[in-house]
């Protein structure tokens, strides 16, 4: 091994404590890092091969056969920017039933409403289907089934109740297409067949467009298409970036702020290795005089110092690298298996970037320092002790000597401003600290609160279920006679009981069904409310709770889908009956993946549908005994039928996915911003330890000295503390917003605004939290030194 070698060798070994800096601060960067590039890449790719393969649809669309012909709508194909068109096909929304047992299902199950069209081939220049099972439907009585829409396999048979001569149809296939066009597929002449004699004439047109990379960009070529048909003829539509959001909003969700936490880490990387290589070179002054003495060129020396710094990171970099992959296994691991392709991963040119980014930064970061250990003179390195110049702080301890506080209190204030580019640089570290503290915190309080709220009907204490007027998404088994399961329960005889039931506050009742909604493909789950749910309602993003019919309440999600807004209008169909409800309001809430429409149990009545509430949400009056409230309300129920539960919550193992991850990182962070600090006072302690055996001599009890060492920082650490809290609680309400925004979700202002005014209190003493604690180890340490041992040291 070569001298230079020896030296970096040595130097790595010796200090370990900057050692494991170096480590811990480049596996926290790397490991964050690699996660948001990583997922942001690899959650999308499985979407973008299966669209590149599919030639997938940019925009598909739904018209009014009775304003425009099919030969005018087949004319859009040639509208400003649009590349490649197929269509129009005939569309209609009907609801199966299972005419035949399977493995899946029974025979006599009522399935979800499906959007059947009419379409000649599986392949085309937009919208090629991919083919899980069986084959293409050729002629009538057959039918083909969109992949995880509806539980059924080749060869089972469906009959359509509501159709002409309630026809049944074979399932010949099961495929899938990339953004979602349509439930299922027939025949162009089975279309026809299916649709009921004046019912309504609808067509789809799927559309490729040059430039489709933005919402922008896709509302600019839903307008061309527009504009190129009778006004009002397009009754809905929507992009595939709304497909693309939907299938990976949950690997996305990550993405922000682990972002965050990447950069958060990299500029502590960049910090905390500086402080240390300029620590060492300091520390080192007198033996790199010496090395220079014996031989060694300024770029040695350079070299050296750079190469202890990057050994330890590239160990810290091997390390991030294999936690990071670790770690987006569970994210990814739905993602790849949503369009049938592998499970996805991390591509290997995001971990080769990644690390050799950090490297590159520790490189840069251990430069400066190493660069003026290569310009010292070798007689003035050799010369030059480590205690620094008396003169330095000299004013400041005289001021604070004047206070009416002990001896060790005031020295230690005064220490700071001794060598003030390094206490500088350790307030610099600690406020990273305090800002990763503050803004760790807000996230978790933010999604504590997003699992509070994300499921609908969650605020109050009771549930009761009356047996009737649910139809929630997948089956319902029909008896011999061909009637759905009849209301067990008398719902005036509920109302009665929980009026009259001790305890009870307030309470209201839902009913669930599934309907058509204009411009979303597939069937949309409603629930429907009875009675006052305005203390219940899902917070509120824009616009108001129900307070009348015919009105609707959707999540952003939604109208993204629809391509509509508040104010619009969305036509529900079901059972061939049709109304149509305006949208009041956008709400938060992921119950149904966000796709769940509100609205009064009126509407059910209008469409034909059971509106008799399936469930009545109960508030309890503060200081009810849950448990005898249910003993007692399910008594007086039990003559009627009805059963009352405690009302539970459903967590959601993405957000303890994120909980968990988020509370590792603000860890680590803090971790390294506390053994930045500790480095530090280490170094301090050794450059001081001649002053402190003479303190020591004068009297000075080791108590006293550990006083002095934590005194020092812990003004740092309040000053850190109190600029790195505004600065966490800035970057919280920059990142959550872009959290809600990758899962298409807008998140409400009580989401976001999670910083009381006593929290913020308490977090501004994080920064002295975290001085203290790094400074302890070497306050012990300074406090042990031996007084005879402590004078003879320069």
């Amino acid at each position: 091994m070569s001298a230079l070698g020896r030296v970096v060798r040595a130097g790595v070994g010796r200090r370990r404590v900057r050692t494991a800096v170096i480590i811990l601060t480049t596996l926290m960067a790397v490991t964050a890092s690699v996660l948001a590039a990583g997922l942001l890449v690899a959650a999308q790719a499985p979407f973008d091969r299966a669209f590149a393969k599919q030639r997938g649809a940019h925009l598909t669309a739904q018209f009014d056969g009775t304003k425009a012909t099919a030969s005018k709508l087949a004319a859009t194909a040639h509208a400003s920017g649009v590349t490649a068109a197929v269509g129009p096909f005939r569309t209609l929304s009907v609801r199966p039933r299972t005419a035949s047992r399977s493995d899946m299902l029974p025979a006599g199950v009522d399935l979800p409403p499906l959007t059947v069209v009419g379409r000649a081939d599986a392949a085309g220049r937009v919208d090629g289907l991919t083919f899980v099972a069986g084959t293409w439907a050729t002629r009538p009585g057959q039918i083909v089934v969109a992949y995880d829409r509806v539980p059924v396999q080749p060869g089972q048979r469906l009959t359509f109740p509501a159709a002409p001569g309630s026809p049944t149809l074979t399932v010949v296939g099961v495929a899938r297409s990339v953004t979602g066009s349509a439930d299922a597929w027939v025949t162009p002449a089975q279309a026809e067949a299916l649709t009921a004699p004046g019912g309504p004439l609808t067509y789809e047109m799927l559309y490729r467009f040059r430039h489709a990379d933005t919402d922008a960009q896709m509302a600019a070529n839903r307008a061309a298409v527009t504009t190129a048909v009778p006004r009002g003829t397009m009754t809905g539509s929507h992009s595939y970036l709304a497909v693309k959001q939907q299938e990976t909003a949950n690997a996305m969700a990550f993405v922000p702020f682990l972002a965050a936490f990447g950069v958060l880490g990299l500029l502590l990387s960049v910090l905390v290795i500086g402080i240390v290589v300029s620590g060492a070179v300091g520390a080192a002054t007198r033996r790199i005089g010496i090395l220079k003495s014996l031989g060694f060129t300024p770029a040695q020396v350079v070299r050296a110092y750079v190469g202890q710094a990057l050994i330890p990171a590239a160990v810290g970099c091997a390390l991030g690298l294999a936690l990071g992959n670790l770690l987006a296994i569970p994210v990814l691991r739905e993602v790849g298996t949503a369009f049938g392709g592998p499970a996805a991963s991390i591509p290997v040119w995001i971990d080769a970037v990644v690390s050799t980014a950090a490297l590159v930064l520790v490189a840069g970061s251990a430069l400066v320092p190493a660069s003026r250990a290569g310009r010292l003179r070798p007689v003035e390195a050799i010369s030059v002790g480590r205690i620094p110049d008396a003169g330095r702080g000299r004013l400041v301890r005289r001021l604070t000597g004047r206070l009416p506080l002990p001896r060790a209190v005031s020295l230690g204030l005064a220490n700071p401003f001794v060598r003030p580019t390094r206490s500088a640089t350790t307030a610099a570290a600690v406020a990273f600290g305090a800002a990763t503290v503050t803004f760790g915190v807000g996230l978790a309080l933010t999604l504590g609160a997003v699992q509070s709220g994300r499921m609908l009907d969650s605020a109050g204490s009771v549930v009761v279920e009356t047996g009737g007027g649910q139809a929630p998404p997948g089956a319902q088994v029909v008896h011999a006679g061909g009637e759905p399961d009849a209301p067990k329960a008398d719902l005036a005889e509920i109302a009665t009981a929980l009026r009259a039931q001790q305890g009870t506050r307030r309470f209201y009742g839902t009913a669930q069904a599934e309907v058509s909604a204009s411009g979303i493909t597939g069937a949309t789950t409603v629930v429907a409310y009875q009675g006052d749910a305005s203390w219940a309602a899902p917070q509120m993003v824009s616009g108001s709770w129900l307070d009348g019919p015919g009105q609707a309440v959707v999540t952003p999600r939604f109208l993204r889908a629809g391509g509509i807004r508040v104010g619009d209008t969305v036509t529900l169909t079901a059972q061939g009956r049709r109304t149509s409800v305006r949208i009041v309001g956008e709400a938060f809430f992921t119950q149904g993946e966000g796709m769940e429409l509100l609205t009064p149990t009126s509407t059910l009545a209008v469409l034909g549908l059971d509106a008799k509430p399936g469930r009545y949400h109960v508030e309890t009056r503060p200081g009810t005994a849950l448990a005898h409230y249910l003993t007692s309300l399910n008594t007086a129920l039990e003559p009627v039928g009805a059963i009352a539960r405690a009302n539970t919550a459903n967590t959601s193992d993405v957000i303890v996915t994120m909980d968990a991850l988020v509370g590792t990182l603000t860890l680590m962070l803090v971790a390294v911003a506390g053994l930045g600090v500790l480095n530090t006072v280490v170094l301090e302690t050794r450059d001081r330890v001649h002053e402190l055996g003479v303190f020591k001599a004068l009297g000075m009890a080791p108590r006293q000295t550990v006083t002095m060492v934590l005194t020092s920082v812990g003004g740092i650490g309040l000053v850190a503390g109190a600029a790195g809290v505004p600065a966490g609680v800035a970057l919280h309400r920059f990142v959550t917003p872009l959290m809600g925004n990758a899962v298409g979700m807008a998140l409400p202002t009580s989401v976001v605004a999670v910083f009381p005014a006593p929290l913020l209190a308490v977090l501004a003493l994080g920064g002295l939290v975290i001085a203290v604690t790094g400074a302890l180890l070497p306050a012990g340490w300074a406090a042990r030194q031996d007084t005879a041992t402590a004078l003879r040291s320069e």
